[in-house]
């Protein structure tokens, strides 16, 4: 029987990131998974938090020229409700960023994780998925299809949705499901994207063009699944003339590439996040929408923890307390993203006037005041940044009015 010190089981983007940072935190690590699927056409948007989490693994310089900055974010509304929200815009410059982050193709960054984890010293990968998992209160023992076992002294599930982990531990889920799917497609536009995003608010959910490098956007479009699945059958032409018209031509002629996806909408979150000797991160841990750039981010923040967690001390042995210290200080963030994100979902879809005038008065809000704005963008980048920041925003108004 092999033995390490920590197993990763999953080989997505936050498992392979998970097994990198924790191989670097100087544990030995077991990597339990197939090699990723090359073909993934979709992409993801990394904030800045997440986009230093790669820098200081070494992973973003070899991704930067496949990716595109994200200098401005833009809402419209477009409902044709009567209590419409005011089209608002937030830049980057405004809390002295360059780009709140990138947008880039998963296929580019699947690449450079399975390069970097091949390279890396301590992590073994084992390319057979686990069969069974047995969590004892000394250790964690997975036996893969192939018949091998391997021995862990802690565990990090990465493994999904349908988490074997999870599983085993015994850790419930809640799940929810929403009246919606969403069409996730690429496309290039004759018009220049200016490195902005724009999303528009309908009816349906939201429908979000995120920049990609040279004259190619990402979309997500939210909408009713029966429209989801007829528009899924047009021919391309057709249906980049949807979107281009939803649109609002912002982008010129649209060109939808091939491979359109639909899928639908839903949410998880598990019981606990962790506890004894293992930890869940990723979709193991919590889905929601893909709205608002969230999912992933919200599973690096994971990663950032657990590596603290485990690595801060690499010399001596792993608590047998981890996860519930990963539980504990994963909780706040996972839970309150979790209700944001669903509860701005459920206002699009609301015909109930008190909720529509609420979304159109906050909106109108951070459009007006400055300050609130750039609060609501700190803590959108980085959980907690914006109210860390007040103090040093104070200090430098005072500077200002004694200069």
């Amino acid at each position: 029987m092999k033995t390490f010190e920590i197993a990763v089981i999953g080989g997505g983007l936050a498992g392979m990131i998970a097994a990198i940072a924790l191989g670097r935190g100087g544990r030995s690590v077991a990597l339990v998974a197939p090699i990723a699927a090359k073909e993934d056409r979709r992409t993801t948007a990394l904030m800045d938090q997440s986009i230093r989490l790669l820098d200081r693994l070494t992973l973003w310089e070899k991704l930067r020229s496949a990716a595109a900055p994200l200098t401005s974010m833009r809402i419209i509304d477009g409902t044709d409700r009567l209590l419409r929200a005011p089209t608002t815009t937030f830049r980057a410059a405004e809390v002295g960023l360059d780009a709140f982050g990138y947008n880039f193709p998963n296929k580019a960054l699947t690449e450079i994780l399975e390069a970097a984890t091949a390279g890396e010293g301590n992590i073994t990968r084992f390319t057979d998925m686990a069969e069974s998992i047995v969590i004892s209160p000394e250790r964690v023992s997975i036996t893969l299809v192939g018949g091998e076992t391997l021995s862990a002294d802690f565990a990090v599930g990465a493994d999904g949705r349908g988490s074997k982990l999870r599983e085993a531990a015994g850790i419930g889920v809640r799940n929810w499901s929403y009246p919606q799917s969403a069409m996730v497609l690429n496309f290039a536009h004759s018009l220049p994207h200016q490195n902005i995003s724009s999303e528009f608010h309908t009816k349906h959910g939201p429908f979000t063009q995120v920049p990609l490098p040279g004259s190619r956007s990402s979309l997500v479009w939210v909408q009713d699944p029966a429209e989801a699945t007829a528009r899924m059958e047009l021919p391309l032409a057709e249906l980049g003339s949807l979107v281009e018209a939803q649109m609002q031509s912002m982008l010129g002629k649209v060109d939808v590439e091939e491979g359109v996806q639909v899928w639908p909408l839903s949410g998880m979150m598990a019981h606990r996040f962790g506890k004894g000797r293992i930890a869940l991160i990723g979709e193991a841990a919590h889905v929601f929408p893909p709205i608002g750039a969230q999912g992933l981010n919200l599973s690096l923040r994971d990663i950032m923890v657990l590596t603290d967690i485990l690595c801060d001390r690499a010399e001596l042995p792993l608590p047998a307390d981890a996860g519930e210290s990963f539980d504990r200080r994963r909780r706040a963030d996972i839970m309150t993203r979790t209700a944001s994100v669903d509860l701005l979902n459920r206002s699009l879809l609301s015909d109930f006037l008190p909720v529509q005038m609420l979304r159109a008065a906050g909106l109108h809000i951070l459009s007006a005041i400055p300050p609130l704005r750039n609060l609501v963008m700190r803590e959108g980048i980085e959980p907690g940044r914006g109210f860390r920041d007040i103090p040093d925003s104070l200090r430098e108004k005072l500077k200002r009015k004694k200069a």
